[in-house]
């Protein structure tokens, strides 16, 4: 023979229950991790490319080919100096829009877009274009402190085709990066923009 029994809860123990069910779901949504923060070295409103020359009768064609990085940089979050010995650390919930290459390169050649009055032919299937300035690039060095300076050592080339002219240079910059994460984004895209300066002047020797 089966003997059932049931349990039957006070009402003030119902009472009591609520507002720890309520107390444990708050619990467990602070210690929920932030969603992380994307951030892109495209320039935006508040830090616009300078405005185009006046359009040209002939276009002209850069290709801005990827952008090699450092290993070290290539990943999804940002990578900071973590004290004076050299030591680094990843920003877990700061990250790139995209991989820092595609990030470096996009926003290079939105910078000489707007700075000569090109077109960026990269990947679009323009092979009968002439001539055409191809632009390659290596990041050297790029480190950053949160709140201080960010600086960079950037290598670039300038080629014509289909003659085949070429000019090459290397970018040095520092910059301060106050505030926060925010800051040390701005200081590159700043670096982005002195690099686009310098290739520009480059590539205007080389015309024709």
């Amino acid at each position: 023979m089966m003997i059932q029994r049931s349990l039957t809860v006070p009402r003030a123990g119902r009472r009591l229950a609520a507002p720890m069910v309520a107390a444990l779901a708050l619990l467990l949504a602070a210690c929920a991790s932030p969603d992380p923060r994307y951030y892109s070295l495209a320039a935006s409103a508040a830090n616009a490319v300078p405005a185009a020359p006046p359009a040209r009768a002939e276009p002209l064609w850069i290709e801005v080919a990827p952008v090699r990085v450092p290993e070290r940089l290539n990943r999804a979050q940002l990578v900071v100096g973590d004290g004076a010995d050299g030591q680094l650390k990843l920003l877990d919930l700061s990250r790139w829009s995209s991989p820092l290459p595609d990030e470096m390169r996009d926003a290079l050649s939105q910078q000489l877009q707007a700075r000569l009055g090109a077109v960026d032919v990269y990947q679009q299937g323009l092979s009968d274009v002439a001539p055409v300035y191809r632009i390659t690039t290596e990041v050297v060095r790029m480190d950053g402190d949160v709140g201080q300076r960010a600086n960079a050592t950037i290598a670039w080339t300038v080629r014509r085709l289909p003659d085949g002219r070429v000019t090459g240079g290397r970018t040095v910059a520092e910059v301060a990066a106050p505030g926060q994460v925010e800051g040390l984004v701005g200081a590159y895209r700043q670096i982005v923009g002195t690099t686009a300066d310098d290739i520009a002047a480059a590539l205007s020797g080389l015309k024709p």
